[in-house]
């Protein structure tokens, strides 16, 4: 499947751009510190967690809390959205990978509220088309991403996930699949590692998988999908938005072993081969826009892939084309209540 020509990814990115620029306290120092905190506690009342979401996780237990574990990042107001929570932004020097970027993160209304003081959150790492760098244009409101996922977690559609948006490639000049290519950045090891453990160590979670997610779309839609897919253990499940099934960075010239261990469809058929159970089930939420190329491709996947422990759902978004917005409208017309029942809501205090 073709991913967005760089025209339309500027133009994307560029809207995102626009509707950060001169937003409130744009740049001014914030926390995400528990409830309470009044750099970045949002105004007014928080909205319910819906009734309709998942109170259990694997094998009919409440996973584990695990509160901060520090060291707690500096972030600085990105953007701040109609209802008083803002998106911050940070640095994130990998440990494990030796990757450094920048980070975006919004924490919903709920987050704030002190009857969850004591509750992990499910965490949705979310991941742009193109090159997703120097930004990542999930982090503009003009998308809607976050006051959507607020909205349907009042109409208990969504869970309130903490949304995380790490830059997706090192630079601009190359797809590197989200992987660790002999010889360039680990990328890999930066979204599956590094990133979940900078959300660890500033946010409470969940110690179970059944708190981890991604979303994204095009190239990024297939860097979830892989990462899932090759992390069940870690990971378990996905919005893949018009994404690409195999990878096709040219960086992968002369390293097919490498490759082929990153490949979705080999990856999906090895897990789908494995005996189904609660604990290696993962739910993969495929969406395309009618309009698009890639419907025939993604049928067939969901048709070849769906067996054992492996679930899936396609949804065809009628008149929908290859960009963000049709995107988020599909997730409001299916897919994020799908696999919302799949994850662990927070959990409200006595």
């Amino acid at each position: 499947m073709k991913r967005p020509t760089r025209a339309l990814v500027a133009a994307v990115a560029l809207g995102s751009l626009t509707a950060v620029t001169g937003c409130s306290g744009e740049g001014e120092p914030m926390t995400f510190d528990g409830p309470g905190a009044t750099a970045a506690a949002p105004g007014g009342s928080a909205a319910p967690v819906p009734s309709k979401g998942p109170s259990k996780g694997t094998g009919g237990t409440v996973p584990r809390t695990l509160m901060p574990t520090g060291p707690k990042a500096e972030f600085t107001t990105a953007n701040t959205l109609p209802d008083g929570t803002r998106i911050g932004v940070t640095t994130l020097h990998g440990a494990k990978s030796g990757f450094t970027g920048k980070v975006w993160v919004w924490a919903p209304q709920q987050y704030f509220d002190p009857k969850y003081a004591k509750s992990g959150f499910p965490v949705l790492i979310a991941l742009p088309g193109g090159n997703g760098y120097p930004n990542n244009y999930w982090m503009g409101t003009d998308l809607k991403l976050q006051s959507s996922i607020s909205e349907w977690s009042k109409e208990g559609k969504s869970l309130p996930f903490v949304v995380v948006m790490p830059v997706l490639n090192p630079d601009d000049k190359y797809y590197y699949d989200g992987s660790d290519i002999p010889g360039q950045p680990r990328m890999g090891t930066w979204m599956t590692e590094d990133v979940p453990d900078f959300v660890r160590a500033n946010f409470r979670t969940f110690t179970s998988r059944d708190g981890w997610a991604f979303m994204g779309s095009s190239s990024g839609g297939f860097v979830g999908l892989k990462s899932v897919l090759k992390h069940p253990d870690k990971f378990k499940a996905v919005i893949a938005s018009g994404p690409d099934t195999v990878p096709d960075s040219p960086l992968w010239a002369g390293h097919e072993k490498e490759r082929r261990a990153n490949d979705p469809e080999r990856l999906a058929a090895l897990l789908g081969s494995r005996p189904d159970s609660e604990d290696r089930r993962v739910y993969l939420a495929f969406q395309v826009g009618s309009r698009e190329s890639g419907v025939p491709a993604l049928r067939t996947f969901v048709r070849k892939y769906t067996k054992g422990p492996v679930k899936s759902r396609l949804q065809v978004i009628p008149d929908g084309g290859h960009n963000a917005r049709t995107y988020v409208r599909g997730m409001g017309d299916g897919s994020i209540q799908w696999i919302s029942e799949h994850l662990q809501a927070p959990v409200p205090g006595p």
